[in-house]
């Protein structure tokens, strides 16, 4: 199927689906983080839906700081790597994605179209997975799949802000229930509070890195290859191969409860 770059349609459509909370069932609700779960007809598609108020954080810093691919090598301790292929358009990039998993199941990878556009007082960054013929899956990774997966960012005023995380994943493979459970109890709401951490220090850490160099703020700047978009193909989660890890058991589970449920 062919890739087609997201329009206000399909921005306005992200937000819809974040603010209404019909159809969702809280999982996590502590302090300022909230976590839902819907239940797919697919079994094996996991949508979650998180929620974190951010004070002393400004909507414009949330934004450069889930853009800055630089810095979320300080903060993203799941990631194993994460680097920008090529642009589209002044607004869309294509770029890949690696990150650990909970031993013992395999690790995954992603390699994604994203799209982002400010609008009004809000800041809006999605994507979904495609095909890039350089970018074919590893044979260390699941190839997982993004049905829909991205950000919404909105000003509380002067210096706080609300940010929103919607994921629709197909990890392709049979997870156990021990994961699904751990991802919307611990996992989820540890890395929103991680990106709140890690907006509390970038300000800092921008003036002395680069401070003026913003590509998604001032497109000049970006010096990525240029993708013609129809090299690309919209990834399909039934072309790639399915891995059955449901029988696999936790390994040190009372650790891992321990590290995610540090603040």
């Amino acid at each position: 199927m062919p890739v087609q770059i997201p329009d206000d349609t399909d921005f306005t459509s992200f937000k819809e689906q974040c603010e209404n909370h019909e159809g969702w069932t809280a999982r996590y609700n502590k302090g300022s983080v909230t976590v839902w779960c819907r239940d797919e007809e697919c079994r094996t598609i996991q949508k979650l839906k998180m929620r974190i108020v951010c004070k002393d954080v400004t909507a414009e810093t949330l934004y450069d700081v889930l853009h800055d691919t630089s810095y979320r090598k300080k903060w993203d301790s799941n990631m194993i790597d994460t680097h920008d292929i090529g642009r589209l358009t002044v607004n869309a990039d294509v770029g890949y994605y690696s990150w650990k998993c909970p031993s013992p199941l395999k690790n995954r990878d992603f390699v994604t179209m994203r799209s982002w556009l400010p609008l009004g007082n809000d800041y809006l960054i999605i994507n979904y997975s495609v095909k890039h013929p350089q970018y074919p899956p590893k044979k260390d990774y699941v190839r997982a799949v993004s049905l829909l997966t991205g950000y919404l960012i909105q000003s509380n005023g002067e210096n706080s802000s609300t940010l929103y995380y919607l994921t629709q994943v197909d990890p392709k493979g049979s997870l156990p229930k021990w994961v699904v459970n751990r991802v919307s109890q611990f996992v989820a709401p540890k890395a929103m509070k991680k990106i709140f951490k890690a907006c509390q220090k970038y300000p800092e850490w921008k003036r002395k890195h680069n401070p003026n160099l913003k590509p998604w703020m001032y497109p000049e700047q970006n010096t990525l290859p240029c993708i013609n978009v129809a090299d690309l193909v919209l990834q399909r989660a039934d072309s790639l191969e399915n891995i059955d890890e449901s029988s696999l058991t936790e390994e040190k589970q009372a650790q891992h409860h321990s590290d995610d449920e540090e603040t």
